[in-house]
């Protein structure tokens, strides 16, 4: 589908009836290629599993970029003329409920997945993440940035909920990991929780795909009426590597070895790539705060 949709800019296009119709065909492709794994030399599968290594961490990557483009939009909203004075106190609460948030999630981490002084990567992992979030609030407060408050509360809600995840995926059976231990057998709680993370995923996929405009450096053009709403071939990109990311949900990250029977996403590989995630998550956030002050220096120093 991205090969066949990419830089559709028409909608008289043939690709957009394609992009948009055409179910029948697309549904028996569906079923062909749910069957074909079965039948293809598994030396394939086990080369798609390197490449979605790759396609996976692009979609972390891509929906990184999507979050933090949405959490400074709101900010950009409340901060406009138009909603500056309706929006204070909204600012303010739901600042000081992220920020609320942050701290008890991370309490709450070193009560669970930190019992005693033995669970050093743990404690590194968590007081990490709480160096990140002071770090995100000082860089945004300050004078030539001046982003206040609202953005690294957002931002430290995803960045704390990154290194639960990471947490939790520690194999079960680790002494600072107690929680895995506890939900090491099969409950409808575990199977609930996926349905759930499943959905999740399936959402932020689709909206990540239609947000193409975020990853654009220059703005364009007012698109005209004949243009397509959104990048045909960025949203099946998109698709193509979620995809790859459910796949790696499914065996931990690690093609190499055997997932344990009614465990998701669990191991040190996967636990590694969150973590990873999670500190290029605040790289990101922070050079999008500063960007501007660099650019600016660098135009005033150009104009001198």
């Amino acid at each position: 589908m991205f090969l066949s949709t990419v830089c559709t800019s028409k909608l008289q296009e043939p690709r957009n009836a394609w992009h948009s119709g055409w179910w029948s065909v697309k549904t028996v492709l569906l079923i062909t290629l749910i069957i074909v794994p079965f039948l293809v030399p598994s030396a394939f599968i086990r080369i798609y599993g390197e490449v979605a290594h790759f396609g996976a961490g692009v979609f972390l990557l891509v929906q990184l970029v999507s979050i933090i483009s949405f959490i400074m939009w709101l900010d950009d909203c409340c901060r406009s003329d138009k909603y500056a004075e309706k929006c204070y106190i909204q600012k303010i609460l739901l600042a000081a409920t992220a920020y609320v948030v942050c701290i008890g999630g991370i309490i709450l981490m070193y009560i669970w997945y930190a019992p005693d002084t033995s669970c050093l990567l743990n404690i590194f992992f968590i007081t990490w993440t709480l160096v990140l979030l002071q770090l995100m609030t000082s860089v945004s407060l300050h004078p030539k940035v001046n982003a206040g408050f609202l953005i690294p509360g957002l931002m430290g809600l995803y960045v704390v909920f990154i290194c639960w995840c990471a947490i939790r995926s520690e194999p079960a059976g680790e002494s600072c990991n107690r929680k895995a231990e506890a939900s090491h057998s099969t409950d409808w709680l575990t199977i609930i929780s996926f349905i759930v993370a499943m959905l999740a995923i399936v959402i932020a996929t689709f909206s990540t795909g239609i947000d193409s405009q975020c990853f654009q450096f220059v703005k364009t053009q007012e698109r005209a009426a004949s243009d397509v709403p959104y990048g045909y071939g960025f949203f099946h990109f998109v698709f193509a590597t979620g995809a790859m990311y459910f796949g790696m949900l499914f065996i931990g990250w690690n093609s190499h070895y055997p997932m344990k029977k009614w465990t998701i996403d669990v191991g040190w590989t996967s636990t590694w790539v969150k973590i990873v995630n999670e500190w290029v998550a605040v790289c990101v956030f922070i050079w999008m705060l500063v960007a501007p002050v660099v650019w600016k220096c660098r135009q005033a120093g150009g104009a001198t």
